[in-house]
């Protein structure tokens, strides 16, 4: 779900950015590789799987449409996984992939609206 959301952010302005590519790498490997110990099916971090996601969207230049609902429904299926710091996580990887260009353009502010109303309902 989150390689789906932080890919849904890049896209946001229709445009991703080898800065926002290389951003995300980096929060990945700095912070999301140490907040919890779980691992995937081949023993890796499960924090790489927001990368592995990220770059198969973006390798089939796949177009992610309605992902504000889909963090709301998962969300409402899986409440004990959003803590408020997970919550605030995911926020501020959001707003470091949105702001490695350039500053927010509207339709990331929007996003990120949109996205921090879904994560705290």
């Amino acid at each position: 779900m989150l390689g789906r959301v932080f890919y849904a952010t890049a896209q946001a302005d229709k445009v991703i950015r080898p800065e926002e590519i290389s951003e995300l790498k980096q929060v990945v490997k700095n912070v999301w590789l140490d907040v919890d110990d779980a691992t995937d099916q081949f023993d890796s971090d499960a924090a790489y799987q927001i990368e592995i996601v990220f770059d198969y969207l973006l390798d089939n230049e796949i177009i992610v449409e309605g992902i504000i609902n889909q963090v709301k429904s998962f969300k409402s299926i899986h409440t004990s996984l959003f803590t408020k710091n997970i919550i605030e996580l995911i926020m501020k990887t959001a707003l470091n992939i949105t702001s490695s260009f350039a500053k927010n353009n509207k339709s990331e502010l929007v996003f990120l609206s949109q996205l921090r109303l879904a994560l705290e309902k």
